[in-house]
C-alpha cells in the first residue's frame, strides 16, 4: 500500500513577517517547524505501511530550507521524500497549492492514499486536502480522527457538530487528519542517521507539467489585501474567591449590576 502524505513547513507564530506591498508571508531565515497534523497524518502513514506494507512518501512546496522538515518526516520513519521548490511557486494560494500538489502525485505514479493534516497553522483554512482530491478525482474524508484499511476499503472515524461518525470508501482517497489522531512518534537515532544522507527529490513546475500560469500569483484566485493584528482591549472585571460557591455568587451579581443577568 503507497502512501503520499502531503506536508507543511510553517513558520513558528511569534516570527511571522510580511512582506510589504504584496503582504505574502516571508519564510526566508525564519525559524519554521512542520505542521504539527501533518506530523498526525504521517504517523497514520506510517502506521498502515507497517500493517499493510508498501511505501510512505512525503511531499512539500517551499523553498530550498524545506528540506529540513523533510528530513525530519524521514527521521520519524518516511521512504523517501519530495521536494517542489521553483521560484514560480512563490505566492500560490490554496488553489494553486492543490493544483501543484496533485499534479506531483499524478508525476510520481498515483498513490493508494493521500493523507494531509487538516489545516496548516498559517493559514488556518483547510482547503488544500480537498483541493487535491478535487483535482485527483479521488473519494476524500475531511478532519479524521482515526482510519483503517481492509481489502482496499478505507474506514473512516471523524468528528462534526452533532458528534462521532464513521465513513467507508473504496480506495484511491484523500483524508485530512486531526491533532485527535495518534500522536506523532519521534524520529529514531537510526531514522536521524538516514535522514541524514537521504537523497530528496527536488521537482519544479516544469518538471510536473505545470506553467507559470498555473501557480504562483498567476495561477491563484486569491490574494491578500491587508492583514492587521487585533487590538488589544485592556477591559474586563476579575473575580476573586475563595471557593466555586463563592465565586459563582460574585459572578451572578456582577452580571445583574451590569444588566446582563
Amino acid at each position: 500500500m503507497n502512501v503520499a502524505v502531503c506536508i507543511k513547513q510553517v513558520p513558528a507564530v511569534s516570527e511571522i513577517k510580511l512582506e510589504k506591498g504584496t503582504n505574502r508571508m516571508l519564510r526566508e531565515d525564519v525559524p519554521a517547524v512542520v505542521n504539527l497534523c501533518d506530523k498526525n497524518a504521517l504517523e497514520e502513514a506510517l502506521r498502515l505501511r507497517e500493517k499493510h506494507g508498501g511505501r510512505v512518501t512525503v511531499l512539500s512546496m517551499g523553498p530550498a530550507q524545506v528540506e529540513e522538515a523533510l528530513r525530519e518526516c524521514i527521521g520519524m520513519g518516511a521512504d523517501e521524500a519530495v521536494l517542489l521548490c521553483d521560484d514560480a511557486l512563490q505566492g500560490s494560494d490554496t488553489l494553486a497549492t492543490s493544483r501543484v500538489l496533485a499534479a506531483a502525485i499524478n508525476r510520481l505514479g498515483g498513490y493508494d492514499l493521500v493523507l494531509c493534516g487538516k489545516q496548516a497553522s498559517d493559514g488556518d483554512t483547510g482547503q488544500v486536502g480537498p483541493g487535491i482530491a478535487e483535482r485527483l478525482d479521488y473519494a476524500q474524508v475531511t478532519y479524521v480522527n482515526r482510519l483503517k484499511v481492509e481489502d482496499y476499503v478505507l474506514t473512516a472515524e471523524r468528528e462534526n457538530k452533532d458528534g462521532v461518525e464513521i465513513l467507508q470508501t473504496a480506495l484511491p482517497a484523500v483524508c485530512t487528519i486531526t491533532e485527535k489522531a495518534h500522536a506523532p512518534r519521534h524520529p529514531s537515532i537510526k531514522g536521524k542517521m538516514k535522514s541524514k544522507s537521504a537523497d530528496i527529490r527536488v521537482l519544479s513546475a516544469a518538471d510536473i507539467g505545470l506553467t507559470p500560469d498555473d501557480v504562483g500569483f498567476k495561477g491563484s484566485a486569491t490574494q491578500v489585501i491587508g492583514t492587521f493584528s487585533p487590538a488589544v482591549l485592556d477591559t474586563g472585571i476579575r473575580i476573586d474567591a475563595k471557593d466555586g460557591q463563592e465565586g459563582a455568587k460574585a459572578l451572578f451579581e456582577t452580571l445583574e449590576g451590569l444588566g446582563v443577568w
